[in-house]
C-alpha cells in the first residue's frame, strides 16, 4: 500500500506565490484564494480540484487512483 502525501505547495498562476497547504483527505478542493494576489484559484478543465491544477503534488483521491505518490 502507498503513502499518501498529505502537503502540498501550491503557485499561482497569476503571481507566482507559494505556499504550503494539507490537503483535504476526504474531498477535492475545488476554490483557493491566494494569499498575496488574492487571486481565486479553481481547477483546469479536466483536474478535481485546486492541488491537481496548481500543486506540487496530486490530491489524495487521485494518489489514492493512481496507486502512488509524486
Amino acid at each position: 500500500m502507498s503513502v499518501v502525501v498529505l502537503e502540498s505547495v501550491l503557485t499561482c498562476p497569476r503571481c507566482g506565490f507559494t505556499k504550503l497547504e494539507t490537503m483535504p483527505t476526504d474531498a477535492c478542493q475545488f476554490f483557493y484564494e491566494c494569499l498575496n494576489c488574492k487571486t481565486l484559484l479553481r481547477p483546469n478543465p479536466g483536474e478535481c480540484c485546486v492541488f491537481c491544477s496548481f500543486g506540487s503534488v496530486k490530491c489524495p483521491p487521485v494518489q489514492h487512483e493512481l496507486g502512488c505518490c509524486k
